[in-house]
């Protein structure tokens, strides 16, 4: 009698209800068991998993998500709206007073860092973001609506640099004070302080039924100074320069919207009870931001090209980052999470957060390879290197099939020490260097031969803006060595050489490979895997999570 179910075998169907597979009492049951046995030791003989398994991925599987790590965009606050130039309009009333309500105040513009947000794509294909305009007054004293505002959402770890700003009403000021020496004869409001164009067509605004005539007549009052919102006390501090590393809860203010005009009941005097004109509303702030993702990773995986970070992140974690035997395979940063603690009976590890909190995973980023010169951006370069200052933990990678391993390893930190250096000097450079002098206030003072006082300002955050960037060191983050393809039996030398190697560095018989001298100086790990078979990768997980909570 044949089976029942011929797709069965290859299942422990047979063990557990084998009244399904076959009629006989015994008999199918040893030659079941040699079966699974063959099957085992055929698996544990290959070298590499099974094809179409996660560490030997079809290419179908390859995750392609869209990635970018700089956008530079224009924010527009919103306008404010017109005033109304409006007139009582009522039974037995030829002319009632002015009666226009205020124009309404125009959007404004917020920024905040968010959990889930791994690249600024989105915001790399919007150049301009704008705030809504405020509606106009209307009559019966009516004023406008305000707004509407605009939230632009960030990735945790975003950096935001000004590179350029127009204020209308912080330009109006400064015209303001030019003109504080002049004459009344000498005002900027008029073209020629006479005729019919005495008033100013950007900021007045005139009733539809006005005649040449009337306009030659009207006593135009003193035109307003510029306006602010009362939001616009709580913006962040022009240039804007914040360092968004923490997930916000609120956003913060970046441009308040402009005030919208007056309405003609503003104008009324004695001499002018139904004026025939308001005011527009001021001109939103437009400003050029220039966004940067720094990716913040526990782990940091560094490495020459080709040497493995890939793989050894699908080992360690559920990524489908894409794999493969040539160099570049990796054009884009690459996230995996490492789950220690899945609820399910005792974690693998016990770990808590600085305000201790349990920590449950932790983070690992595959940055693209590294080539000599990276810092002068060959190969991929500084696009991607910025996001190593980022992590707390760095992974060095090192191929033991590849070379030198030491040479490997030092020309590594000898990248990451060069791209430091560059990147504190930019900073140093592009900064606004203030500084605060105290002169001599009398002459005995410098007989004395006492100093003057210079004072220049701290850099990152301070008073005035908390989230400033501050200056960062990558020599003194905690890091450890991943020795892979440590199964080979050509690779013992190799990897004997480089922990003899660590183990110097360890005893200060040797140099630090960065050659800075602000180190980490605690011990380091050389951790010899087999990230294609998965094996030793348990290790890297616990000496990670025990240098997070160091």
């Amino acid at each position: 009698m044949p089976p029942r179910f011929p797709s069965l075998p290859s299942t422990l169907t047979p063990f557990l209800h084998p009244f399904l597979l076959s009629s006989t009492k015994c008999g199918g049951y040893r030659t079941l068991s040699n079966t699974l046995i063959q099957r085992y030791e055929a698996l544990q003989e290959s070298s590499l998993p099974k094809e179409g398994s996660h560490l030997n991925p079809p290419p179908d599987d390859y995750s392609n998500t869209a990635f970018a790590d700089k956008a530079t965009i224009v924010v527009h606050s919103g306008p404010g709206g017109h005033g109304c130039v409006s007139f009582l309009k009522e039974k037995f009333i030829a002319a009632g007073p002015a009666n226009g309500g205020d124009g309404g105040t125009g959007g404004n513009i917020y920024i905040q860092a968010v959990r889930g947000l791994t690249s600024l794509h989105k915001l790399a294909r919007r150049t301009n973001i704008k705030a809504g305009r405020g509606r106009n007054g209307q009559g019966k004293t009516k004023g406008g609506e305000r707004g509407d505002d605009v939230v632009i959402q960030v990735p945790v770890g975003t950096v935001i640099r000004e590179l350029e700003r127009d204020d209308p009403v912080a330009m109006e000021e400064q015209m303001a004070k030019l003109d504080a020496g002049k004459g009344e004869g000498e005002s900027t409001e008029t073209v020629d302080g006479k005729g019919p164009w005495k008033w100013s067509r950007d900021k007045w605004l005139l009733y539809p039924a006005i005649t040449k005539e009337d306009i030659a007549s009207a006593e135009f009052p003193k035109l307003p100074k510029g306006r602010k919102s009362m939001l616009a006390m709580s913006q962040v501090k022009a240039p804007v320069s914040l360092d968004l590393s923490v997930p916000m809860e609120q956003p913060i203010l970046l441009a308040a919207g402009a005030v919208g005009g007056l309405g003609n009941p503003h104008f009324v005097t004695k001499t002018v009870p139904r004026p025939k004109f308001a005011t527009k509303g001021e001109l939103g702030i437009k400003i050029t931001l220039e966004l940067e993702l720094k990716l913040l990773a526990d782990v940091g995986l560094v490495g020459l090209p080709n040497a493995g970070k890939s793989t050894l992140l699908r080992a360690l974690s559920k990524s489908r980052a894409r794999v493969g035997n040539w160099a570049f395979t990796t054009l884009q940063p690459n996230i995996g999470t490492v789950v220690i603690d899945t609820h399910h009976g005792r974690p693998m590890l016990r770990s808590t957060y600085d305000d201790g909190e349990p920590r449950t995973c932790f983070t690992i980023a595959d940055i693209p390879g590294l080539v000599a010169d990276a810092h002068l951006d060959r190969g991929l370069g500084i696009s991607f290197l910025r996001h190593v200052e980022r992590a707390r933990v760095l992974a060095f990678v090192i191929d033991l099939s590849n070379g030198d391993v030491v040479a490997a390893l030092k020309a590594l930190w000898r990248e990451v020490g060069l791209y430091e250096a560059m990147k504190i000097q930019e900073e140093q450079d592009a900064a606004n260097t203030i500084v605060e002098w105290t002169p001599f206030e009398t002459v005995d003072d410098a007989l004395r031969g006492s100093s003057e006082t210079i004072v220049i300002p701290k850099r990152g955050p301070t008073w005035d803006n908390p989230l400033g960037p501050d200056m960062f060191s990558i020599a003194d983050k905690p890091w450890f060595v991943v020795a892979t393809k440590a199964d080979l039996p050509e690779t013992q030398e190799q990897f004997e050489a480089l922990r003899t190697y660590i183990q110097n560095v360890n005893n200060d018989m040797e140099a630090h490979p960065s050659e800075q001298k602000r180190v980490w100086r605690q011990r380091v790990e050389v951790i010899p895997v087999s990230a294609i078979n998965g094996h030793g990768v348990e290790k890297i997980t616990e000496v990670t999570v025990g240098l997070l909570d160091a």
